[in-house]
């Protein structure tokens, strides 16, 4: 007897967790997004059908109803990688002849730009652990150590001591699809790092987790969104941020200053350079404005604008009267 469908969705999952090693928050949204694939299945065929009878009409019209549902677009391209993935595992397995998804079409992203903090907020935010105290410390050096690298809030919690090398000023990070590569620390990062590192030998706490939590266990990312909140409201900073922002800041910041994309691909562990060139319509946003307030004719009321203005429109005004447009 073949498998069924929730079988092999099954079998596919642990593939994913056992042989591929992806994330264990990667394989959540596989298996999450495949049974809700299974569920409009069933209501179509009013049985779940076997792997065969799945049509791309069948899982066009999923993705429709996802549409209808009001799922934004970054979430059904999502949907559609999953069920790519599961389908094109089940052709290469011989469970089906041929891969339903592999014709399907995702709504286009737009172009969505990051958000990030301006870099006197930074400084801020980097200056509100104050007190002389470990809890202090660790905020401290999670902070330092979230801007100096760009590194992911998941890839902070997984640090140990041993991932550290404080004399290179480096540490090892563990990105997506556990791809290794070296985050820099620079001076103030360093400092705060060597605080909260002696004050847990002071206490006795283990040497293993980089980050604890107030009970001696490793730090969770769930935390580490509440410390930062805390410490923004300390610092006054109103803005929406969470430690992805810190991440923003850092690679915009980089470009802001002169640092190549190359360079900014590298240090934030992005495997294709199309997913940094984002942070670049950043840099021309900042540049632009800049240009806006400062230019003459920038449009921004900078000095001696009045003057060309009043050129312009009566330029203008005579190219109406002759018939011709701007």
């Amino acid at each position: 007897m073949s498998a069924t469908l929730r079988e092999l969705l099954d079998e596919f999952v642990r593939h994913l967790a056992e042989v591929r090693q992806a994330s264990a928050h990667t394989v959540r949204a596989y298996r999450r997004d495949l049974l809700v694939m299974l569920e409009s299945l069933e209501r179509e065929h009013g049985r779940l059908p076997a792997p065969e009878e799945v049509t791309t009409a069948s899982l066009r019209l999923h993705l429709g109803e996802l549409a209808r549902a009001g799922l934004a677009a970054s979430s059904r391209r999502r949907h559609l990688a999953s069920m790519r993935g599961f389908f094109r595992w089940l052709e290469e397995r011989g469970h089906v002849a041929s891969d339903p998804a592999s014709v399907l079409r995702g709504p286009r992203p737009g172009r969505r730009l990051p958000r990030y903090l301006e870099e006197d907020e930074v400084e801020r935010l980097l200056a509100a652990p104050t007190a002389d105290d470990p809890e202090e410390h660790r905020d401290r050096a999670l902070l330092e150590l979230l801007y100096s690298t760009g590194c992911r809030v998941s890839e902070l919690v997984a640090l140990d001591e041993d991932d550290l090398d404080l004399h290179r000023g480096v540490v090892r990070l563990r990105g997506k699809g556990r791809k290794e590569r070296l985050g820099m620390l620079g001076a103030p990062a360093r400092e705060a790092m060597e605080r909260w590192l002696a004050s847990k030998a002071v206490r006795g706490l283990d040497r293993g987790p980089l980050f604890l939590n107030r009970y001696g266990k490793r730090l969770s990312d769930r935390s580490v969104r509440r410390i930062l909140r805390r410490l923004l409201l300390r610092a006054g900073i109103t803005t929406d941020c969470t430690p992805h922002t810190l991440r923003h800041s850092f690679a915009t910041h980089l470009l802001r200053r002169g640092a190549d994309l190359r360079t900014v691909q590298e240090l934030l562990g992005h495997a294709s350079l199309a997913t940094t060139q984002v942070y670049t319509h950043v840099s021309l946003e900042h540049l632009r404005g800049l240009y806006r307030r400062a230019h003459p004719l920038g449009g921004g009321g900078g000095g001696g604008g009045g003057r060309h203005e009043a050129a312009r429109g009566a330029a203008g005004g005579e190219a109406a009267d002759r018939g011709e447009g701007w």
